[in-house]
């Protein structure tokens, strides 16, 4: 019956190009690449290298040691191993060559590992697509997988990538670097056509006031509590206030503001939020016990508190005023995708955008007093990631992931909605995208010089 069936789709070209439609509808590619490569040594007994792979290290003398080993294995014997083999320059590992691939295609490369006597996986373990031409050239550039996951004793990585202009295929490459002690086997590796991944649409709302002879705490919130109606005509996703939004525009020091957090403020706040089904992130004065903290809200569609996150850098204002540094950098799960946010002082130091990243965050929120357009420029760009201010001596702004402004004010009263599409890829001239880059060549095993535990 089934030969039957696709005889007739055969000869009507009307009703071939239906079922395309429908089987590209439910994301199958009938022509599209599909590569799974496991169970090595079955296929390939006695042999050292499986077919289809070679080995590669960029000169012979720091290849590491390579070879399949039939006692680790995911779901079938065996599993392909790399060895720094006592060697501290090794860096190499195998290579696989994936041909029957279509530029301006989207495709999805999965592969398992474990390791022994590894430190700092994300710099050493690398999975990555080199993407050639049919003469065996590099064109685009490699992309790097930087997520991963949980798998029972293993760790999952994935990555869904377009294949660059000229691309006819790609090398698989899964390599480990300057771990003499170390070993890392690979198993279950995949590479498939996949669909294009759907626009992420984002919706920011930017609030650029600074209320001045506010009276006091509740004048000065009530203020933005009026923007956020204004702003909400946008129909934003999330909108950013700006840092001590109970204290700009009055005279009150940060004790007599200070609040537990969740809180009054943040009642008012989620009364809007679920009001505008927005997010909201501000910044207000935390009291828990004897200590006080600058920090920053995350308020959720529903009104409720999603996250917050106290000032980690305080200038020296801050401290004689008896605020307390915070000591951590939370990442929040959004029905949009993940942020992270800072507070003004913040942004004079790298570590905190650069935490946040590491951690995921794709949009950073930041709430501050007065500061250099420049660092706020740098912090995007340098993690890739979008930053969205709120500033009251400064620009309230939106930076995309290559520090470019999408918009930026410093005039107070303005309110602005932008779209951003957050599967949106940044590829720079001579770099390629480095989001990816990012995450696999950062010195995480580094401590600060001068940095005394």
């Amino acid at each position: 019956m089934t030969s039957c069936y696709w005889s007739l789709c055969r000869s009507n070209r009307w009703i071939t190009a239906i079922v395309l439609i429908l089987l590209t509808a439910e994301g199958v590619h009938p022509n599209g690449l599909k590569i799974s490569l496991r169970d090595f040594p079955s296929a390939h007994a006695g042999t050292r290298i499986p077919e289809g792979w070679h080995i590669w290290a960029p000169r012979p003398e720091i290849s590491p040691a390579c070879y399949v080993d039939q006692s680790q294995f995911r779901s079938a014997p065996a599993s392909l191993a790399i060895a720094g083999n006592g060697n501290p320059a090794a860096y190499g590992g195998w290579v696989y060559r994936a041909e029957g691939i279509d530029e301006g295609h989207h495709y999805r490369l999965t592969a398992f590992y474990k390791t022994r006597g590894v430190r700092h996986e994300q710099l050493r373990v690398v999975a990555r697509l080199d993407w050639q031409n049919l003469k065996e050239q590099r064109v685009g550039y490699p992309d790097y997988a930087y997520t991963t996951e949980p798998a029972g004793d293993w760790k999952k990585v994935t990555m869904k990538v377009v294949a660059p202009e000229g691309a006819s295929q790609a090398l698989m490459e899964f390599t480990l670097g300057w771990s003499p002690e170390g070993t890392v086997w690979w198993d279950d590796i995949s590479l498939e056509e996949v669909p294009a991944p759907p626009r992420r649409i984002v919706r920011i709302g930017t609030v650029s006031l600074r209320p001045r002879q506010t009276g006091g705490k509740e004048g000065s919130l009530q203020a933005f509590l009026n923007a956020l109606d204004r702003v909400a005509v946008g129909k934003p996703d999330i909108v950013c206030l700006g840092e001590g939004i109970t204290l700009i525009g009055n005279s009150s020091s940060y004790t007599e503001l200070a609040e537990p957090v969740p809180g009054p403020t943040t009642a008012r706040l989620g009364q809007k939020a679920r009001e505008h089904q927005m997010y909201i992130v501000a910044g207000l004065y935390e009291r828990e016990g004897k200590v006080t903290y600058n920090t920053a809200v995350l308020i959720d569609r529903q009104g409720k508190l999603a996250g917050k996150y106290r000032k980690v850098y305080l200038p020296r204002e801050e401290i004689e005023g008896g605020l307390t540094p915070g000591s951590e950098y939370p990442v929040f799960e959004t029905d949009f995708g993940k942020i992270g946010m800072m507070i003004c002082w913040d942004v004079h130091y790298a570590d905190p955008a650069r935490a946040l990243a590491a951690k995921g965050a794709e949009i950073i929120f930041l709430p501050i007093w007065g500061g250099y357009t420049q660092l706020m420029q740098a912090r995007a760009l340098e993690n890739h990631v979008y930053l969205v201010t709120a500033g009251y001596d400064c620009e309230t702004a939106l930076f995309n992931p290559l520090g470019e402004a999408l918009h930026s004010t410093k005039e107070s009263g303005v309110f602005k909605t932008l779209t951003v599409d957050l599967n949106q890829r940044f590829i720079e001239p001579w770099l390629g995208d480095m989001r990816g880059r990012f995450h696999k060549e950062i010195r995480w095993d580094l401590a600060s010089p001068g940095l005394v535990e």
